[in-house]
């Protein structure tokens, strides 16, 4: 439910041949489905519904001339910056999970001002937002009342399985430890974005199974049912 394995459209997949190559690792993990989340950030990824379709439309072609049997659709991973909230204002529909959830990201520098206006503004326009990785935005590592506030607020947090391993640092793995602990966490999700990232899965389903109280781990999942 969140992944960046559409060609050439943001940081993840730089063209189809990666994404295939990314598929078929997600494969080997034990996945059969994924959704593939595209940023959409005003200054850096303009994306758009056309731009996400194509991109899914030439992976899906891809993975059928090779005859693998994987399903891919596609949302978008929105920043929640004043573009994103001008599209709500417009009513302009959004790139959802499933259900109306919508799958939206803090910017990494500083605490949002007002995140209580903020969920309002998603929730009373029709959606559930989904926040990606609380546990990477360093400003809430010192404050972990943050994620309870966060999910009271309407908030569905998902944690990057990679978070688990130190991948982003200590502080991080910390976070997403304490979110799973507190039944905080809503949603696991890979964030795939390169074969490095692949790897690190492929290294760590040791780790995943223990945090998850020894169930065999299957990929991104949702937590709470």
């Amino acid at each position: 439910m969140h992944s960046h394995i559409l060609p050439g459209i943001d940081d993840g997949s730089p063209d189809a041949a990666t994404s295939v190559t990314l598929v078929k690792g997600l494969m080997e993990l034990g996945l059969t489905r994924s959704v593939a989340t595209p940023h959409i950030i005003s200054d850096m990824y303009r994306n758009t519904p056309e731009t996400i379709n194509s991109a899914l439309q030439t992976l899906r072609t891809a993975l059928k001339n090779e005859a693998i049997d994987y399903t891919v659709d596609a949302a978008a991973e929105y920043m929640m910056d004043a573009a994103f909230f001008e599209r709500l204002e417009r009513n302009e529909p959004l790139l959802c999970i499933k259900d109306k959830m919508v799958l939206t990201e803090f910017g990494w520098g500083n605490m949002p001002e007002n995140p209580k206006q903020m969920s309002f503004s998603v929730i009373t326009s029709g959606y559930t937002p989904i926040l990606a990785h609380p546990e990477r935005y360093n400003y809430f590592h010192h404050n972990n009342k943050a994620y309870h506030l966060l999910k009271e607020l309407g908030f569905l947090l998902q944690v990057n399985l990679s978070s688990l391993t130190g991948h982003y640092g200590p502080g991080a793995m910390k976070a997403a430890k304490y979110i799973l602990k507190n039944d905080l966490c809503s949603f696991l999700g890979t964030d795939l974005h390169h074969v490095k990232h692949l790897e690190l899965l492929k290294k760590s389903r040791g780790v995943f199974e223990e945090l998850l109280g020894g169930k065999e781990w299957n990929g991104a999942f949702r937590v709470d049912g």
